[in-house]
């Protein structure tokens, strides 16, 4: 059943992705640049970054699975924010040893939990209006270059020593967001659109199991990106202002896609876009590896990152839509952050971590745009509409 446009509370959903992302807009480009100021070298950083991915292989499922047989499902999300701030906050305290790992180990399980949940709360108020999903999503993106153009300025001119202050707002607002939000009220009574036997029973489809894999490739050609990509254009002679800028070119053109993208769905099949995406994917990584010196490239390289992630990540939400619908969306969503983004990123950056050593960072891109093509000759051959044979 379509959900009408009037019972769709579009400025509390949306602002939960704008701190979302606005918080990862910080984490994302400048995290591994605030781990190097405390002294860590590329094998340790790689590896709290690795506890970013690895935390998402469990704690979507965990959450989603949580939240999906609770009477109140909603106070599992805001207690995953709170989680979040408060774990959080052992990074503004001196951690020896082992401590930063432990607490980065917490962070990321709690923050990672939150927005498999968030996902399938948004859908239940679209319904049969997922195309509508971008419009949404997109403040997301307008929050993470806020954050990114901005902290880019403020680490180059004061270090990047003071990123965890400049985060925590950020988590104090999430929280709030969270508070305001909820279920939709059709989801929120309980019932159940099918089983645990009934979900496993949609994700053993070709198709559907096609996508997993396909995804799981995407995201681990990111690992290089995710993890190294500012460290990569540092040693490249790169100031931290540049590279808040190519990062920033990244998302300016996400927006345009996530506002174009429901016009998109009415044309084009959501498994067509999936696969353009993961093919530009491709292509970005490896300009990234051979030409990481000439700026004009890696600006269009990074205007790229509007297909290889917004058009993926739309097209994903709408097939999921599709695949898993009424609750049955909640355990989807927590496969897909679990297996693909989470699996498939923890493995991308330790992938990572061991190649930076041959060529600096070029072998690892190259490996990237490897595992991206696999992704989309799996998605081409599966995931596509299939024709019907003639009769």
């Amino acid at each position: 059943m379509s959900v009408s446009v009037e019972r769709v509370p579009v400025v509390r959903l949306s602002s939960f992705y704008l701190f979302y992302y606005a918080a990862l807009g910080a984490f994302t480009p400048y995290w591994s640049l605030y781990l190097e100021s405390q002294g860590m070298g590329i094998t340790a950083i790689s590896v709290m970054m690795s506890l970013w991915y690895a935390t998402r292989v469990v704690a979507p499922s965990i959450w989603t699975s949580a939240a999906a047989v609770s009477t109140r499902p909603i106070r599992w999300l805001q207690a995953g924010c709170v989680l979040t701030l408060l774990t959080f906050c052992a990074f503004l305290l001196p951690l020896p040893g082992v401590w930063p790992f432990v607490a980065m180990a917490a962070f990321c399980f709690f923050y990672n939990a939150v927005m498999p949940q968030f996902e399938s709360i948004t859908l239940t108020h679209l319904g049969a209006d997922s195309h509508r999903y971008g419009r949404i999503r997109v403040w997301g993106s307008f929050g993470f270059i806020a954050v990114v153009a901005g902290f880019g300025l403020l680490i180059q001119r004061y270090g990047a020593s003071h990123l965890p202050w400049l985060m925590l707002p950020l988590f104090g607002l999430l929280l709030a967001s969270a508070l305001g939000n909820r279920y939709a009220r059709d989801i929120d009574s309980g019932t159940d659109s099918g089983d645990r036997a009934g979900f496993w029973s949609i994700v053993r489809r070709p198709a559907v199991l096609a996508f997993f894999i396909a995804a799981f490739l995407e995201q681990l050609s990111f690992g290089p990106y995710y993890t190294f990509f500012s460290v990569y254009m540092s040693s490249h002679g790169y100031a931290t202002g540049m590279l808040g800028l190519m990062w920033t070119v990244g998302v300016v053109f996400e927006v345009a896609v996530f506002f174009a993208i429901s016009r998109l769905f009415r044309r084009f099949d959501a498994s067509w876009l999936l696969i353009i995406s993961m093919a530009s994917a491709s292509l970005r990584w490896v300009a990234t590896a051979l030409w990481p010196e000439n700026l004009p490239v890696m600006l269009v390289a990074q205007a790229t990152h509007c297909l290889g992630f917004a058009a993926f990540f739309a097209s994903a939400m709408q097939l999921l839509a599709g695949y898993f619908p009424g609750r049955l969306n909640g355990h989807g969503q927590g496969l897909f952050y679990g297996f693909s983004s989470g699996l498939g990123g923890v493995l991308g950056a330790l992938i990572a971590g061991q190649l930076w050593r041959f060529g600096d960072g070029q072998v690892a891109f190259l490996a990237g745009a490897g595992f991206a093509f696999i992704g989309t000759v799996i998605a081409f051959i599966w995931v596509r509409p299939q024709r019907k044979p003639a009769t």
